[in-house]
């Protein structure tokens, strides 16, 4: 693949790393009262965008084939939003005492508290082969779950900044986040097949919004003189990103695979994806409303944006592992359901040659 096709393929990656480089030259331009006055933009009508856009993708009426595996729902679901983020929790008790960066820290317990994303995990487990449907559902449902559980969990976990009061943050969270999924549900009821025939870029256009509010972000950042981020401290939090995805991803596979689980080997294939992946999309706009006020917030958001692009790297690397070991395990399984073909002993007509 040519570095050119390459960049084509990974051009969200690439633009995440132009919007930073640009936000370092400069800040002045994306920060609060500033030319682009994101305090408007952003925070009102680019979150706004993004969740209008999402409401217009989401195909919920195609759920319902998928609807009655309410156990993977279930475990899915209690995975993503629970275990997770307080596995993460415990986790950061220990390194506390180190010296790595206490923002970033913060960071990935956002992370922790992030709904599955709409996309990577559904076209992953495509890829392999696993159980589509149920990859779409819990991507759906847990991106509509996460309207109202992550910034519960991210006040639980984190607190909110000081000059944002909690009443303030859902009533902003509703107009900003539910409102206009609504309307975008609402609107696809009837344009639907006009949607279907024209296929508008809804990934491209929710992943350029979300530059934006990434690159207004790191302008506050770069703006502030008394933010500092040490390569030491992102270099660790590279390396634990990597280590708790593989270690997330063996757990949900050592869960979904024990005797007696009930799930197929195509469900084990949804569920490593759906349980482990988080959203960049719905995380940066919230984590925008949440900790509004914060100097902090773009550090807070680095590990949530390590975390997208090497969700993607990895499972992508591990797509042909995951697939070589279910089409054996369906394969294993077909055989070990196949009725046994009785064996017949053939006997002489004459009685005493059988005696």
């Amino acid at each position: 693949m040519g570095l050119l096709e390459r960049l084509r393929k990974e051009w969200f990656i690439a633009g995440i790393v132009l919007v930073i480089a640009a936000a370092r030259l400069e800040p002045d331009v994306g920060v609060k009262g500033g030319p682009l006055k994101p305090e408007i933009t952003i925070t009102y009508i680019a979150v706004s965008a993004i969740f209008f856009n999402s409401g217009l993708s989401l195909k919920t009426e195609e759920l319902t084939s998928a609807l009655m595996h309410v156990k993977l729902h279930l475990f899915v679901q209690i995975f993503t939003l629970v275990f997770f983020p307080t596995a993460i929790w415990l986790f950061l008790q220990l390194l506390s005492i180190t010296p790595i960066n206490e923002w970033l820290l913060k960071g990935l317990q956002t992370v922790g508290c992030m709904p599955p994303p709409v996309s990577s995990a559904v076209i992953l487990t495509k890829a392999v082969g696993g159980n589509e449907a149920a990859a779409i559902f819990n991507s759906a449902f847990g991106s509509f779950l996460g309207i109202v559980i992550t910034p519960l969990l991210l006040l639980l976990f984190l607190g909110s900044s000081s000059s944002v009061p909690f009443t303030s943050i859902f009533s902003q969270l509703f107009m900003t986040v539910v409102v206009p999924l609504i309307i975008g549900q609402i609107v696809r009821r009837y344009i639907k097949d006009w949607l279907e025939r024209r296929k508008p870029p809804f990934g491209t256009i929710s992943s350029c919004v979300l530059l934006m509010i990434i690159y207004t972000t790191f302008c506050d950042t770069f703006a502030n003189p008394n933010i500092d981020l040490d390569k030491f401290s992102l270099i660790i939090i590279v390396f634990i990103i990597f280590s708790v995805q593989m270690s997330f991803m063996f757990l949900t596979f050592l869960f979904s695979t024990r005797n007696n689980s009930g799930f197929t080997p195509a469900d084990t294939v949804a569920i490593i994806f759906c349980s482990t992946h988080k959203s960049l999309t719905l995380g940066i706009p919230m984590l925008k409303i949440v900790f509004a006020g914060y100097e902090h917030l773009s550090l807070i958001s680095v590990p949530l944006l390590i975390y997208h692009p090497a969700q993607i790297l990895l499972g992508s690397l591990l797509v042909p592992t995951i697939k070589s070991w279910m089409v054996s395990r369906q394969k294993a399984l077909k055989l070990t359901r196949q009725p046994k073909v009785p064996v017949k002993i053939q006997t002489s007509a004459n009685p005493k040659e059988n005696i």
